[in-house]
């Protein structure tokens, strides 16, 4: 493990030798749907300057896109999801470290989870204009127009690793400190309430265990994916929810259960 870690530290100290920048070539090819006017467009949008495409066209090519391109050496985004999922999740902790001294580890973390959840990545890459960028075959395209969170979310991880292959560090919080988080601040996700936690309140307070949330139904293909939750209070099956991802079928089967049993408790938390 020793000798891993300082094989890490020793590539993090170098720079892009030529050998490198010929991996890139290799792994990230132009696919040529970003034209110049695109590019423009696109720079406008992140507030950034792009200086190679092909990261940006990797991060818009959805793994669906890969079934009908003409090309065929070409990777879908979902490297770069994974990379650019670390990375936010890195500065969005030192955002809420340095913007809120007096909040305890346990808030804290709190408050990242609720900026880098699904619905939040999704109403910034929806608001800033990403999705219309974005590379799909027809079905995925449906799926997205019909409200697919989790393909969004992934998109903007991608495009934030884009940022960081390509301007570093700097530029990458910059992006994500003037553009995603005053989105997600200002979003309508910060009026949505949160149902499981009124009902874990509110049962809690009548004595029984917290509510459990079980999958009862998967269906669709994995680019359109629903599910459909029950939450079951003392064994009891309260409510019944689906949504394009678990978080907001448990969000809709805690208010199916609050309609049912508590049906005053949402004035309450109005």
């Amino acid at each position: 493990m020793k000798d891993i870690l300082h094989t890490i530290y020793a590539g993090l100290k170098k720079k892009i030798t030529k050998n490198q920048q010929e991996v890139h070539t290799l792994h990230f090819p132009r696919i040529g749907v970003l034209n110049d006017e695109r590019i423009h467009n696109l720079e406008r949008t992140l507030n950034c300057t792009i200086n190679n495409p092909a990261f940006f066209e990797q991060a818009l090519t959805h793994r669906s896109y890969l079934q009908i391109a003409p090309q065929q050496d070409i990777h879908s985004n979902e490297r770069l999801e994974f990379l650019g999922d670390a990375i936010l999740g890195m500065i969005v902790a030192e955002y809420v470290f340095y913007h809120h001294f007096a909040v305890q580890e346990g808030e804290l973390t709190k408050l990242r989870s609720w900026i880098v959840q699904r619905n939040s990545l999704a109403h910034v890459a929806k608001s800033i204009g990403l999705d219309t960028y974005i590379q799909l075959s027809p079905s995925a395209g449906k799926s997205l127009k019909d409200g697919n969170d989790t393909m969004l979310a992934d998109l903007l991880e991608a495009i934030i690793a884009a940022i960081y292959l390509d301007s570093g560090m700097e530029q990458t919080k910059k992006f994500i400190g003037d553009i995603l988080i005053p989105a997600i601040l200002h979003s309508p996700e910060m009026q949505v309430k949160n149902y499981k936690s009124i009902l874990l309140e509110i049962v809690q307070a009548d004595g029984f265990f917290a509510p459990r949330y079980i999958v009862q139904h998967e269906s669709g293909p994995d680019h359109d994916k629903n599910f459909t939750v029950a939450v079951f209070v003392d064994d009891k099956e309260y409510g019944v929810g689906s949504g394009k991802n678990k978080k907001q079928a448990e969000q809709k089967a805690a208010k199916d259960a609050l309609d049912k049993h508590y049906p005053h408790a949402l004035e309450h938390h109005a």
